[in-house]
């Protein structure tokens, strides 16, 4: 069983090497999660019935920045084609540079919530504007750039031209 592997003893580095030591005790969690076995759950506190209920144990590993910008993305049902095609109903575009979508990715990394996080991160920049197209008829297109997902700048937003009408 891996509760009596003996990871009770904690070792602290300085400089370089403390890097290198938290990068490998990540591993070694990681490595830990995939050994886990029935009897584990049991010394954690899991009642023997629950424990008999799960056929299956498995660990999830953490998404990287690359695989939150593919979920964001990618699926058929994905955060920014929901926006675009909502927008799209006012006859708006939404563009999202690759850069953007990396900001929004590393920041769900930095709340360690996974893909979860996209969500709330992804609507807190677009809240005022799906507030503000419907109510204007003026508007092009909207665009998210990393300075809109860090908060320093605001989303550009392009007016139709007048001829264009």
């Amino acid at each position: 069983p891996i509760h009596s592997a003996g990871c009770e003893q904690r070792q602290s580095a300085l400089g370089f090497a403390a890097a290198e030591q938290t990068a490998r005790e990540a591993e070694s969690q990681e490595d830990l999660m995939n050994r886990v076995q029935p009897e584990d759950l049991l010394h954690f506190g899991l009642i023997p019935e629950f424990i008999g209920r799960l056929p299956v144990h498995s660990s999830l590993l953490r998404l990287d920045e690359e695989e939150l910008v593919r979920i964001l993305t990618e699926p058929r049902n994905a955060l920014v084609k929901q926006y675009q095609k909502q927008l799209a109903l006012n006859k708006v575009k939404l563009k999202i540079s690759r850069d953007a979508l990396r900001a929004m990715a590393e920041e769900a990394v930095r709340r360690g919530t996974g893909a979860r996080a996209l969500r709330s991160i992804f609507e807190a920049i677009i809240l005022d504007i799906m507030y503000d197209i419907p109510s204007r008829d003026d508007i092009e297109s909207v665009s998210i750039n990393r300075g809109v997902v860090e908060g320093r700048k605001s989303p550009s937003i392009r007016k139709k031209r007048a001829d264009a009408a």
